[in-house]
């Protein structure tokens, strides 16, 4: 296995690393190299196939009524006046 050494890096940030490996409970070599390979993971990745997936998983809405009669339909079928009623959990 390969070792990289990095040197010059700013107090700020090596504080920064530090924090965010104590948050993933990693050392710090381990939270760079997990951000590096996430970093190249996305540069990899076709932007067109990230939203393809996301759209997949989220669905879409498909609806050929503009935005404004879609926006006044919503409006209409709120209900106010409603308030919701909660019992006293901490009594």
């Amino acid at each position: 296995m390969a070792t990289l050494q990095v040197k010059g890096i700013d107090d700020n940030l090596y504080r920064a690393l530090a924090a965010r490996a104590a948050q993933d409970n990693r050392s710090i070599s381990q939270e760079v190299v997990t951000l590096i390979q996430a970093f190249l993971a996305r540069l990899s990745a076709n932007p067109s196939d990230a939203t393809e997936a996301f759209l997949e998983m989220s669905g879409t809405w498909k609806d050929e009524r503009p935005a404004k009669t879609i926006a006044a339909e919503i409006r209409r079928s709120r209900r106010s006046g409603r308030r919701l009623r909660t019992t006293r959990v901490f009594d």
